[in-house]
């Protein structure tokens, strides 16, 4: 089939907005055509892509089908789209950062502030996943580059570039007072209620990788979805929470926290720009990343 790329794109609108008069507003085109455009490509395609109703359109089950197997491509040529205005228009563009939660809230946020007031024009998107579906959507060109948490399997055709070092330690409460100025054997942490984030994060894998190479497994009591919730029932005094030192800061200072020692000692791990091998940055992404490493060098 040759069907016209302009069809796809109203397609593509009209199911992400749910309604045609909205997606002609977004288009500048009126709704008769809008309509006329869905009926040629349903007759060219030979189905029914949607059901239409007062209060807009819903997908049909081929339609869901179809949606779902161009919605990449549609992202990726309104990627393109929104690059090539930057190119023309310094001030103006997109910036897509693949990042955690948690690096985001604990590191990220500061430098966000500093590239908002700097540059209010360019539109900044915060995407968050899986890490291999943040590499995925790089090499696609939907994210400019990651940040994120080493040690980790860096795929052969993305190369990386430190910002940080930082180092995770156990906390706790004066709840567990005991344990002010004393250094702990790994295993003797089963002793106590541990808080630990799920399995599956960068965090938790560092932590069963260089428990298991000193023969221990950590046997916490709660595991938790996120570093956040870690953070708050630490901080409640639900048990011994495993933290990163640089982003509680303010809870050891004011002794709210103290940190309990453990030998052997945990090793740093670091934070680190990912950026594929065969990918041009954008514009926005060096001036985001020039702000990052200003500040932290």
């Amino acid at each position: 089939m040759n069907i016209n790329l302009e069809l796809y794109k109203i397609f593509y609108n009209v199911a992400k907005n749910k309604n045609i008069s909205k997606t002609a507003n977004e288009l500048l085109i009126s709704q008769p055509s809008i309509s006329k455009a869905i009926k040629s490509l349903e007759e060219q395609i030979g189905c029914q892509l949607f059901i239409r109703s007062k209060y807009g359109v819903v997908l049909t089950e081929e339609g869901k089908i179809f949606y779902d197997q161009i919605k990449t491509a549609m992202e990726i040529i309104d990627n393109a789209e929104l690059k090539l205005k930057e190119i023309i228009n310094i001030e103006a563009g997109v910036l897509n950062i693949g990042v955690s939660h948690t690096l985001t809230q604990k590191f990220l946020m500061p430098y966000i502030k500093i590239f908002h007031e700097k540059y209010p024009k360019i539109k900044l998107n915060i995407i968050t996943g899986p890490t291999q579906t943040l590499f995925a959507k790089t090499r696609n060109g939907l994210i400019d580059f990651i940040i994120l948490n080493l040690p980790y399997v860096i795929p052969q055709d993305f190369k990386i570039e430190k910002l940080k070092e930082i180092q995770d330690i156990f906390v706790a409460t004066d709840k567990f007072k005991e344990l002010k100025n004393k250094t702990l054997k790994l295993e003797e942490l089963n002793n106590y209620p541990l808080v630990l984030i799920s399995k599956g994060s960068n965090t938790r894998y560092f932590l069963d990788n260089f428990t298991a190479e000193n023969n221990v497994i950590l046997t916490p009591e709660m595991e938790l979805a996120s570093y956040s919730l870690v953070d708050e029932f630490t901080n409640m005094g639900l048990g011994i929470g495993y933290l990163t030192k640089e982003f509680i800061t303010e809870e050891l200072n004011n002794n709210h926290l103290f940190e309990i020692k453990t030998t052997p000692e945990i090793p740093k791990r670091e934070i680190w720009i990912i950026y594929c091998n065969n990918k041009t940055l954008s514009k926005s992404a060096t001036k985001f990343i020039k702000i990052l490493k200003e500040k932290e060098d």
